[in-house]
C-alpha cells in the first residue's frame, strides 16, 4: 500500500518502490496533494507488482490496461496543462518543459506495461515492466515529479489572483480616502464593496485549501479584520465627510483604514509563503508548548542517555518558569494560583536538579538499580509538568471566565452611548478610562490564555483577539469622543454602535474561544465535524409539528450530566481509534466517525450547549444515530465476507449485538412521552443507549482494524487503488460560485483530468 504522496517539501510516496519527486517543489494546498493521490497510488501498484512470482494472463491484461489508463490520462492532463501555458505568458516555458516531461514518462510506462500480447513477459528481445525494473521506477520519478511541477506552477494562477484582487482593493481604498464627497463617496464604496466580496471569495477557498493549519488560523484571522473592518470604514468614512473639521473622526478613519491595510498585507504572506524584508516568522512560545517538548525530552532518556545535555535541559525548564511569570507577576492572577505556581515552579527545579543527578550517574554505570531511579525520577518531574500545566491552565481560564461574565452587561459600553448622545464630554470621558481599563483587563486575559491554548491555531485565534482589543478599544473611544462633540448627528451615533458591536462580538468570540481551549485540556483533538441531521420545519415527520420541544431544567440537567459525561469520555476513545486506521475512507471508519460525531452533539446538550437545543432535538439525532448504528452493522456484514472463517463468527455475534441496541434505541427515540417527567425519562433512555452503542463501538473499531491488517497481510493479488471521489478534491470549491473555479483557475481543469483517470480493480 502507497504512503501519502505528497509532503511539505515535495513529495514522496512509498519506500518499496524507491519513487521520489523534486524536493523544491513544495506543496502547500490539499488540492495539489490529493490530484497526485490516485496517480501515486496506481504506479507504486505496478512497481510494487514487479516481484510478484505468478502472472496470469489476467493479471497482465490488468497491468497493461493499468499502463494504458496512466498514459491517456496523464495525455488529457497535459493538454490542459498546455492550454494554460498559452494563457500565462509567466509561465509557459516552465509549464511547457513539464508537459513534455509528463507526456514522455506517460509514453514510457505505457510501453514498460504493454505485456498482455506476449507469450514470454520476461523475454529480453522485449524490455517490459518485469525486465526493466530500473526503467519503470525512473519513469514513475520523472511522471510524478512533472505532473506535480505542472500542478504547482498551474497553483500560482490562483495566488496570482489574489494578489491581483488585492492591488485592485488597495487601489479604491486609496480613492475612498481622499474622495471629498458623499455622492462621488456612495459611487466608490460600491466598486470597493464588489472588490471585496470576490476577494473574501478568493482567499476562503484558499483557506480551505491549505493544508497548514497554522496558516489556516492566520488567515482566517485576516479574514475576520477585513470582514467587520468594511462596516466600520463605511460609517468611519461617512462620518468624517459629514464632520471634515473633527480631529477625532479623523483618527477613527485613519485607523480603520491602518488595520485593513496591514490585514490585506498579511493574507499576501501567507498565500506567497513569504515575510516582508525577508523577516523569520517568529512563532509565539506558550507554556504549554514549551511544556509539551520538555517532556518529550525528558520521555526520550528512556531510550538514549547521551542524545541531549543536561544544560539543554536546563534551559528548557529555564524558559518555561520564566513565561510563568507572566502569571505570577499579573495583577488578574488570585493570590492562591500565584502561590501555587510558584511553589511547583521551585519543586520542578528540585525534581530537575534529581534527575540530572540519576541521569549523570546512569551514563556512567548502567545498573538496573539506576536505572529504576531514572525512571522514577522522569515520572516525577513529568507529573510535576503536569501539575504546573493544570495550575496555568485553572488560572487563565477561571480569568477569563470572571471577566466575560463581569463584562456580559456592557455597560461601560452603554454609558459612552448615552453621554455621547447628551453631549456630555466630561461624563464621556471619564468613561472611556474606564473601557481603557476593560481593555487591559482583556489584553491581559488574552495573553494569559495563550500560554494554555494548547494548539498553534487557538495560540494565533488569542493573539488576533488581543490585537482586536487593543485597536477596537482606542477606535471606541475616538466615535465617543466624535458623538459626544456632534450629539446631534445620526451618522456619529451609528459610527459608535458599529465599534461597540465589534466590541460586543469579539467577547462573544472569546467565550466560545474558552470553551474550545478547556476542550483540547480535556483531551479532545480538534474541532468535531457539525452533524446536519437536525429537524427543521417541513422537512420531517409531519407528527413532530404536534408536539412541543421541552427545555430540561437545571435541576434534571444536572442529573444527566454524568451520563454526558460518560458519553463525551467515549467520542474521545471512538476518535482515538478511528485516527489509527491507514484507509481514513474506510467505511466502518466512516460511520464510526459520524456516529462518534452525533454522540458528541447529544454529550453537549447535556450541558446546554450545542445545535442541539431542546429534547426533540436530541431525539431526532438519536434516531439518526441509531440509523448510522445499523449502516456499520452492514459494513460489518460485508467485512466478515473477507475475514478468515474462523474469525467470520465474532464479528458476527458483534454486528447482531449493534443491531440490537440500535432498534432498542430508536424504540426510545420514537416513544411517546407526555409531560415533564415522562420526557426527561426518555432523555435519560436515549442517553444511556447511545452511551452503551459507543462502548460497544469502542470495542470495536480495533477488532476491525486487527482483522483488516491481517486480512491484507496474507492477500497477494493486485490491490486496486481506493476509489477516488471529485468532491474530496475540491475542498475550496464554493458552490455559491462554481462558474468561477473552473477553468479561471487553471488547477482544477487539471484536477478534473487526473480525476477521470480509469482505475482498474483485479477481479
Amino acid at each position: 500500500m502507497a504512503t501519502s504522496p505528497c509532503s511539505s517539501s515535495g513529495v514522496s510516496s512509498s519506500s518499496s518502490s524507491g519513487l521520489g519527486a523534486d524536493a523544491g517543489l513544495e506543496i502547500r494546498t490539499r488540492s495539489v496533494e490529493q490530484t497526485l493521490v490516485p496517480l501515486v497510488s496506481q504506479i507504486t501498484t505496478l512497481i510494487n507488482h514487479k516481484d510478484k512470482p505468478k502472472r496470469s494472463d489476467k493479471t497482465l491484461q490488468a497491468i497493461q490496461r493499468v499502463g494504458q489508463a496512466v498514459n491517456l490520462a496523464v495525455g488529457r492532463f497535459v493538454t490542459v496543462g498546455e492550454a494554460i501555458a498559452n494563457e500565462n505568458h509567466e509561465l509557459k516555458e516552465e509549464m511547457s518543459v513539464a508537459c513534455i516531461e509528463a507526456r514522455r514518462a506517460g509514453e514510457t510506462i505505457a510501453q514498460l506495461t504493454d505485456v498482455a500480447s506476449l507469450d514470454h513477459p520476461e523475454s529480453d528481445s522485449h524490455i517490459t515492466i518485469f525486465t526493466d525494473k530500473t526503467g519503470v521506477v525512473k519513469a514513475a520519478r520523472l511522471l510524478l515529479s512533472s505532473v506535480t511541477k505542472v500542478l504547482v506552477l498551474a497553483d500560482r494562477i490562483v495566488i496570482k489572483q489574489i494578489i491581483t484582487s488585492r492591488n485592485k482593493v488597495l487601489a479604491t481604498m486609496e480613492q475612498l480616502e481622499k474622495v471629498s464627497s458623499f455622492q462621488e463617496f456612495v459611487q466608490i464604496f460600491s466598486q470597493f464593496g464588489n472588490e471585496m466580496v470576490e476577494f473574501a471569495h478568493l482567499t476562503g477557498d484558499r483557506q480551505n485549501d491549505l493544508k497548514d493549519e497554522k496558516k489556516k488560523a492566520r488567515m482566517a484571522a485576516s479574514r475576520a479584520v477585513l470582514e467587520k473592518c468594511t462596516m466600520m470604514l463605511l460609517t468611519a468614512s461617512k462620518t468624517c465627510l459629514r464632520h471634515p473639521d473633527c480631529e477625532s473622526a479623523r483618527i477613527n478613519k485613519d485607523g480603520v483604514f491602518h488595520r485593513m491595510r496591514l490585514a490585506l498585507e498579511q493574507v499576501i504572506e501567507i498565500v506567497t509563503d513569504s515575510r516582508p524584508n525577508g523577516e523569520n516568522e517568529m512563532a509565539p512560545i506558550s507554556i504549554y508548548s514549551g511544556i509539551k517538548e520538555f517532556k518529550n525530552k525528558v520521555e526520550g532518556l528512556r531510550e538514549n542517555l547521551y542524545f541531549l545535555s543536561k544544560e539543554n535541559l536546563s534551559t528548557m525548564l529555564e524558559v518555561i518558569l520564566e513565561h510563568t511569570e507572566d502569571f505570577t507577576d499579573s495583577a488578574y492572577t488570585s493570590h492562591e494560583h500565584r502561590e501555587h505556581i510558584l511553589e511547583l515552579s521551585k519543586q520542578a527545579k528540585m525534581e530537575l536538579e534529581q534527575l540530572v543527578s540519576v541521569w549523570m550517574q546512569a551514563q556512567n554505570q548502567k545498573t538496573k538499580d539506576l536505572m529504576e531511579d531514572l525512571e522514577v525520577a522522569i515520572l516525577k518531574t513529568c507529573q510535576c509538568m503536569n501539575e504546573l500545566k493544570r495550575e496555568v491552565h485553572s488560572a487563565a481560564t477561571s480569568l477569563a471566565a470572571d471577566l466575560l461574565k463581569y463584562h456580559t452587561d456592557h455597560m461601560v459600553l452603554k454609558a459612552l452611548k448615552i453621554t455621547g448622545v447628551e453631549g456630555n464630554l466630561e461624563a464621556v470621558a471619564e468613561y472611556t478610562c474606564k473601557l481603557s481599563e476593560q481593555k487591559e483587563q482583556l489584553v491581559e486575559m488574552c495573553r494569559l490564555l495563550r500560554h494554555v491554548s494548547g494548539t498553534e491555531p487557538l495560540e494565533i485565534t488569542c493573539i488576533h483577539a488581543e490585537d482586536t482589543f487593543q485597536v477596537t478599544g482606542p477606535q471606541i473611544i475616538s466615535a465617543a469622543e466624535t458623538l459626544a462633540l456632534h450629539p446631534s448627528s445620526k451618522i456619529a451615533k451609528e459610527n459608535l454602535e458599529v465599534f461597540c458591536e465589534a466590541w460586543e462580538s469579539q467577547l462573544s468570540d472569546m467565550s466560545l474561544l474558552l470553551r474550545e481551549i478547556n476542550d483540547v485540556f480535556e483531551g479532545r483533538r480538534g474541532e468535531k465535524r457539525v452533524y446536519l441531521s437536525l429537524p427543521r420545519p417541513g422537512k420531517h415527520n409531519a407528527n413532530l409539528k404536534a408536539l412541543k420541544p421541552v427545555k430540561l431544567d437545571t435541576e434534571e440537567q444536572a442529573k444527566i450530566a454524568k451520563l454526558g459525561l460518560e458519553l463525551h469520555l467515549l467520542t474521545s476513545d471512538v476518535d482515538s481509534e478511528t485516527e489509527k486506521w491507514e484507509d481514513q475512507e474506510n467505511e466502518i471508519v466512516q460511520h464510526g466517525q459520524g456516529m462518534s460525531s452525533m454522540a458528541y452533539s447529544m454529550y453537549l446538550f447535556t450541558r446546554g450547549e450545542g445545535l442541539l437545543k431542546t429534547t426533540q432535538d436530541l431525539f431526532h439525532q438519536a434516531e439518526i444515530f441509531a440509523t448510522e448504528g445499523t449502516k456499520l452493522a452492514s459494513a460489518l456484514h460485508a467485512l466478515s465476507e473477507q475475514v478468515h472463517h474462523d474469525e467470520k463468527p465474532l464479528l458476527l455475534l458483534e454486528a447482531e449485538k449493534l443491531i440490537s441496541m440500535c432498534k432498542q434505541l430508536q424504540t426510545a427515540a420514537k416513544a411517546s412521552a407526555q409531560g415533564k417527567s415522562a420526557t426527561f425519562t426518555k432523555v435519560d433512555a436515549c442517553i444511556l443507549k447511545t452511551r452503551n452503542v459507543m462502548t460497544l463501538l469502542c470495542q470495536l473499531l480495533p477488532l476491525c482494524c486487527k482483522l483488516l491488517r491481517k486480512n491484507k497481510a496474507g492477500n497477494d493479488c493486485l490491490k486496486p487503488a481506493p476509489p477516488w471521489k471529485e468532491d474530496r478534491i475540491r475542498t475550496g470549491t464554493n458552490a455559491r460560485t462554481p462558474e468561477r473555479r473552473v477553468d479561471t483557475f487553471g488547477i482544477k481543469s487539471l484536477e478534473n483530468h487526473v480525476t477521470n483517470m480509469t482505475f482498474l480493480e483485479s477481479k
